[in-house]
C-alpha cells in the first residue's frame, strides 16, 4: 500500500508535475510540490488537501536543502521524490551560447541531481524508497536544433542508471520515464517557438510535432503520471534502472 507516504515532486506547479502530483494525491499520498511559481503552486495545492506547497529552485543546493528541511519536520521523510523540474530551448548547436547551454543543464541536469541526494542516504538506511526521473524521449536519441537538452536528459538517463545501480540492494528503486512530446504549457512554448522562426502556422507545428509519435498524437500529462504512479507502487519493486518510453512508439 502506497497511501499515506510522502512524495515529492519538482516543478510541480504544472504541465506534467501538475498531474504527477494529482495522481499520487489521488492515491492517498501526502505530496509536497515545489517550483519557483508560488501562484503555480498554490493553486495545485488547492486541488488536493494532501498536496503541499513549498517554493525552492531545483538549481540552487541551500533551496533543496531548505525545501527537504521544511517538508521533513512537517510531514515526515520522503518515501518519493519524483524529479520532473525541466525547461527547453532550440537553436542550432553553433548558435547555442554557453549561458544557455549552461542554464539548460543546470535546470534539467544538475537540478535532477540536487533533487535526489539529499534523499539518498535516509532511503538507504530506511531500505526502501522510490525515484523517478521525468526524463524526456531525447535522452534516448538525438532531436536537431535542441543538443544542450539532449545533452541534459542524456546525463539525466545515465544518472539514474547510476543511481539504480548503487542502490540496487537497498530496496530502493530508481527509474525514468521518457515521454515524446506531451500537451502541456512547454509545448505551447515550443509550437509558438516555431511558428515564430520559420512563419508556419500553428496548424502546421502541431501536425510536425504531433508527426513524431508513429500514433500521431501529443502525450497527455496524465498519461506520463499513470506510469510514475506504477513506478512507486508496491507492484513495481522490481523494476529499476530503467527507461521507460512514453511515446507512442517513438522510441524504447
Amino acid at each position: 500500500m502506497i497511501a499515506g507516504r510522502h512524495a515529492l515532486v519538482t516543478g510541480g506547479g504544472s504541465g506534467v508535475g501538475r498531474a504527477i502530483a494529482l495522481a499520487l494525491a489521488g492515491a492517498g499520498i501526502n505530496v509536497t510540490i515545489c517550483g519557483r511559481r508560488e501562484a503555480a503552486l498554490a493553486e495545485v495545492a488547492g486541488q488536493s488537501d494532501r498536496i503541499f506547497g513549498i517554493a525552492a529552485d531545483v538549481t540552487d543546493e541551500v533551496s533543496m536543502i531548505s525545501l527537504y528541511s521544511q517538508a521533513e519536520a512537517a510531514r515526515g521523510p520522503f518515501d518519493i521524490v519524483v524529479a520532473n523540474a525541466g525547461m527547453s530551448g532550440s537553436a542550432p548547436a553553433q548558435r547555442t551560447s554557453l549561458s544557455d547551454w549552461e542554464r539548460t543543464l543546470d535546470v534539467n541536469l544538475t537540478g535532477a541531481f540536487l533533487t535526489v541526494k539529499p534523499v539518498l542516504a535516509g532511503m538507504a538506511a530506511r531500505k526502501a524508497g522510490r525515484i523517478v526521473f521525468v526524463a524526456s524521449t531525447a535522452g534516448l536519441k538525438g532531436y536537431a536544433y535542441v543538443s544542450a537538452y539532449v545533452a541534459a536528459k542524456h546525463g539525466v538517463v545515465g544518472l539514474m542508471r547510476a543511481l539504480a545501480a548503487e542502490t540496487a540492494r537497498s530496496g530502493v528503486t530508481v527509474n525514468a520515464v521518457c515521454p515524446g512530446f506531451v500537451e502541456t504549457e512547454m509545448l505551447e512554448t515550443s509550437i509558438q517557438r516555431i511558428v515564430e522562426k520559420t512563419g508556419r502556422s500553428v496548424e502546421d507545428a502541431r501536425t510536425s510535432l504531433s508527426s513524431t509519435n508513429p500514433q500521431g498524437r501529443f502525450i497527455q500529462p496524465e498519461e506520463v503520471a499513470a506510469a510514475v504512479l506504477w513506478l512507486c507502487g508496491d507492484a513495481a519493486a522490481s523494476i529499476t534502472g530503467q527507461t521507460i518510453s512514453i511515446s507512442g512508439g517513438e522510441t524504447w
